[in-house]
């Protein structure tokens, strides 16, 4: 069973950023978040996951324009439940878009939507992403009833969000959280969604995620880009590729 690779490309724009903060579309802004994913496609990764946050930290809107018109692969769009970010999403038509949850004040995206507490705001927002042909994922913590919500409101996949797992400071919880992912991962699979996962997972707890079950796609980001500074991007995205071989679901 091939586990694919996601690559999230929002820190090549956050370097950019730091930078080129006010002109982003400058000749001079480097580096380009769009040539990044053309070298994550030449290296066998299978989409190009990008963040549009609301407060614009790292992605920009063009840069979503330019990925849906460069990339050959898929493009998924991780995004806040909001209104301006949903007119985007439609206008673009990302391939698949992950509904994450957004707080102005975290750095990245930190713990999965609360999908029983917001259900009937996300319903519809689900609704009119597949009414326009974009597959729906929700990023969630691997509990059954944020499984089952997620189920009930007819989303095609849900993301299992690693973090705890990779930021256990114990072996009592890495083996708490592991086993929180593989009951998730199995009543996903039970209910006719595609299970994919991402947050904080690395070259080295890799290992740990092949024991989690039904999986088809990982996530990954700030790993990947962080070994880049290192060996380049193609030979990151080629280890971590070289990782997840021999994933047997």
């Amino acid at each position: 069973m091939e586990l694919r690779l996601g690559v999230n490309i929002d820190h090549v724009a956050t370097l950019r950023q730091a930078r080129y903060a006010t002109m982003p579309e400058s000749k001079n802004a480097e580096p380009d978040p769009i040539a990044a994913a053309a070298v994550c496609e030449r290296a066998g990764a299978k989409g190009i996951v990008a963040h549009l946050r609301s407060d614009r930290r790292h992605i920009q809107n063009r840069d979503i324009e330019r990925l849906r018109e460069n990339i050959i692969t898929k493009l998924n769009l991780e995004m806040g439940n909001t209104p301006e970010i949903v007119d985007v999403a439609l206008r673009i038509v990302p391939d698949e878009a992950c509904l994450v949850p957004e707080k102005r004040e975290e750095v990245t995206t930190e713990g999965g939507l609360d999908v029983v507490a917001q259900r009937k705001e996300l319903e519809a927002t689900i609704k009119r992403l597949q009414a326009a042909g974009i597959r729906v994922s929700l990023f969630v913590d691997p509990t059954l009833e944020q499984i089952d919500a997620a189920a009930e409101l007819g989303v095609e996949m849900v993301e299992l969000h690693t973090g705890k797992l990779a930021n256990a400071f114990s072996e009592k919880i890495e083996k708490q959280e592991l086993q929180n992912l593989q009951a998730a991962a199995k009543c996903a699979f039970e209910l006719k969604m595609q299970v994919n996962a991402g947050h904080g997972i690395n070259y080295t707890n890799i290992a740990l995620v092949h024991t989690i079950p039904h999986l088809t796609e990982l996530n990954i980001g700030h790993s990947i880009i962080s070994r880049a500074m290192s060996v380049g991007l193609e030979a990151a995205v080629k280890e971590m590729l070289a990782a997840m071989e021999n994933y047997n679901g």
